[in-house]
């Protein structure tokens, strides 16, 4: 697992004091005020101290310490900057995706274990998750409670209730 995870993207200045407009990479400003510094690096290298976060519309606005004017700010463009998970609280039941890859899926019933979660996607209005089966193949799980019973990032488990043909065919196998 990362240490270092994406918070916001710099995508352009704002004003002439080095504030810094970002699209947000985690669960927005409140959430980001909370840490004290951001890094450039994603191995925790350029750390800046966390000045101020506020929201504006879908975006942030981000000062940080030693980026003090225009110039500063516009060398920042295109740059992703990193927090570190360790200092991060989150509410009771809530977890990185970073901490789902990994888990072992298993029927909530059964106990058959079905595979591992290899990746979280966001194509809609909830997660999707691939789990790779024991064989290489992939299988496509949405992350709602109809499907999904429990996520244990501790126990490194996700209990799932499959629907027939959830784990059948992989989405990467070969079909004629």
């Amino acid at each position: 697992m990362q240490e270092y995870l994406p918070a916001c993207k710099i995508v352009t200045t704002h004003g002439v004091r080095g504030e810094m407009k970002a699209l947000p990479l985690c669960d927005g400003a409140k959430f980001l005020s909370g840490f004290k510094a951001l890094y450039t690096g994603a191995d925790g290298s350029g750390e800046h101290r966390l000045l101020g976060v506020r929201g504006q519309g879908n975006m942030l606005l981000v000062r940080l310490e030693g980026i003090g004017d225009m110039d500063a700010a516009r060398a920042m463009v295109g740059r992703t900057l990193y927090l570190r998970k360790s200092e991060a609280k989150l509410p009771e039941g809530r977890f990185f995706i970073d901490d789902v890859i990994g888990c072992e899926v298993r029927d909530a019933a059964s106990g058959q274990v079905y595979g591992t979660v290899a990746d979280v996607s966001h194509p809609a209005a909830q997660d999707v998750y691939t789990v790779t089966d024991p064989d290489g193949g992939e299988h496509m799980i949405p992350v709602v409670p109809e499907f999904v019973k429990t996520i244990d990032v501790n126990a490194r488990c996700v209990l799932v209730k499959p629907i027939p043909g959830m784990f059948d065919a992989p989405v990467n196998g070969d079909e004629e």
